[in-house]
C-alpha cells in the first residue's frame, strides 16, 4: 500500500470504529436509582436563581484539540499513542482569527505520513466568501449544500482521498469553518456545541 494511502485507511478505520461504537451503545439508559419511601435519596431542589439582567453574558468556551472531536475519537488516538499539536487555521494564504488546527499523530515515533487533521474557526461572511474564492481561485472544488459550503481539494491533488474520493475540504457554514483531511472526516468535528 502505498504510503500516502495509510494516512486515508488509518482515518476511515478511526471513523469506522467510532460509528460502529456508536451504533452498539445500549439503546435502553439504565434505570435511575429511586431509593424507596423509608429511605429519601435526595432533597427537594433549590429555586433557580433569576440571571441578573444587567450581567455581562459569557465569553463562549472555544475549542481544544480534545473538544474538537468526539470524546471517543480523543479515546481512540491516544489508545493508539497519538497526540496533538495545536496551530493556528490558515485557509490558503490567510491566517484565521481564533482559529484551530489539530494534527494528531504518534509524533514520538518514527516520522511517517500517518495522522488526522482537523480545524474550526469562527469567520464571518465576507472573510468566508474571499476564502472561497482564493480556494477556487487555485484549483479547489466548490459543491453548495443546505447545510454550508464545501471546498475539497482538487482530486488530481489530494494524496489521501476518503472512501468517495474528497481530499482535504473546508466546510463553511454560518459564522464558522471547520477543516479536516477528508471530507469523511469532518464528521468527527463536533464543535461548534449544540
Amino acid at each position: 500500500m502505498p504510503a500516502p494511502r495509510i494516512l486515508g485507511t488509518a482515518a476511515a478505520l478511526v471513523l469506522s470504529a467510532v460509528l460502529l461504537s456508536a451504533c452498539a451503545a445500549d439503546p435502553d439508559p439504565a434505570p435511575e436509582e429511586t431509593g424507596n419511601a423509608a429511605t429519601p435519596t435526595s432533597a427537594a431542589p433549590e429555586p433557580s436563581a433569576t440571571a441578573d439582567p444587567e450581567a455581562e453574558p459569557e465569553a463562549a468556551e472555544a475549542p481544544t484539540c480534545d473538544t474538537l472531536i468526539g470524546s471517543s475519537v480523543v479515546a481512540d488516538y491516544e489508545s493508539v499513542g497519538w497526540t496533538s499539536q495545536a496551530s493556528p487555521l490558515y485557509i490558503g494564504s490567510t491566517e484565521i482569527e481564533d482559529g484551530l488546527q489539530c494534527m494528531w499523530a504518534d509524533f514520538e515515533g518514527p516520522a511517517g505520513d500517518h495522522g488526522a487533521l482537523f480545524g474550526w474557526a469562527p469567520i464571518s461572511e465576507d472573510e468566508a466568501a474571499d476564502a472561497q474564492d482564493e480556494l477556487v481561485a487555485q484549483g479547489w472544488v466548490r459543491e453548495d449544500d443546505a447545510a454550508g459550503v464545501y471546498i475539497t481539494e482538487s482530486s488530481e491533488t489530494a494524496i489521501a482521498p476518503d472512501a468517495e474520493g474528497y481530499g482535504m475540504t473546508y466546510f463553511f457554514a454560518a459564522g464558522y469553518v471547520t477543516v479536516s483531511d477528508t471530507k469523511q472526516g469532518l464528521l468527527l468535528i463536533e464543535w461548534p456545541k449544540s
